[in-house]
């Protein structure tokens, strides 16, 4: 059962060996597996984060926890010296507070909901791209990714520091593309791929999947198989000589802008 810390309760306690350990074991992704937790750093992540995941533990220093009036949802709460915070966190400038997080339960065969516009993820491999790319979905209003299971851990405390709190409004949904997309036939899939129609000629639905593909090679072949929307982001002059190819992050929110610039437009 979950508690609330009001700011008298909060213990003058200093983190153990064990617990900064502990804390640090979170950044392999077996540990935050096994213990079904994510670490979050500094006051407007650990601020967004509050109340949409459950919070175990919030260690914070002195000046932050004054500037929270109120009741702060965490099962514990451990007021520290900047010092301590320094040992417990795993950025070179820690940020007066950091929280253990519970993982949101696996969802089972999941479903694309009808009408709503849905961004999928093919092998991404970076955490600071799948990051950007959960703030780029946060700003355009999508509010579920699909991920493929060898795309890199959201929870991964680089992607969840890149998301900005993204990951309070985003729903991440590990799963088999090919079988999601073959659980929706009448779908309209999107990719990017070099043999695809120029992005800005295209009518684009309101709705559907938006498929980005890994760093360095793009789409899986059987996910390839399955797009039936090609699009191509062109370069600008035509014919000019240029960088091989956009990252992926960039590359969907050019997508993603042009969808929702075509529904305002509609």
């Amino acid at each position: 059962m979950r508690h609330e810390f009001s700011r008298n309760c909060i213990p003058t306690m200093a983190l153990s060996k064990n617990r900064i350990k502990y804390i640090h074991s979170l950044e392999l992704k077996k540990y935050r597996k096994a213990e079904g937790l994510f670490l979050a750093e500094g006051p407007k992540l650990v601020g967004d984060l509050l109340g949409h995941f459950p919070c175990r533990l919030l260690v914070a220093t002195a000046s932050w926890l004054e500037g929270e009036h109120g009741h702060l949802p965490a099962d514990e709460v451990v007021e520290v010296t900047d010092e301590e915070l320094c040992k417990a966190s795993l950025l070179k400038a820690p940020q007066q507070v950091l929280a253990l997080f519970e993982m949101p339960a696996d969802e089972a065969a999941p479903l694309i909901p009808a009408h709503a516009l849905c961004l999928a993820l093919d092998g991404v491999q970076d955490p600071g791209n799948l990051g950007t790319i959960l703030r780029v979905a946060d700003w355009f209003g999508i509010e579920h990714l699909f991920c493929s299971p060898d795309t890199v851990d959201v929870y991964n405390p680089k992607c969840v520091q890149a998301t900005m709190g993204a990951l309070a409004r985003v729903r991440v949904c590990y799963t088999s593309l090919p079988d999601l997309i073959r659980r929706h036939p009448s779908l309209p899939v999107y990719g990017t791929l070099l043999d695809g129609d120029n992005l800005y000629h295209q009518s684009i639905t309101p709705h559907g999947l938006i498929v980005m593909g890994n760093e360095g090679n793009g789409l899986s072949a059987e996910v390839r198989s399955l797009v039936n929307r090609k699009l191509y982001i062109p370069n600008y002059p035509a014919g000019r000589d240029t960088s091989e190819s956009l990252n992926v992050a960039i590359a969907t929110a050019i997508v993603c802008a042009e969808f929702r610039r075509q529904c305002v437009g509609s």
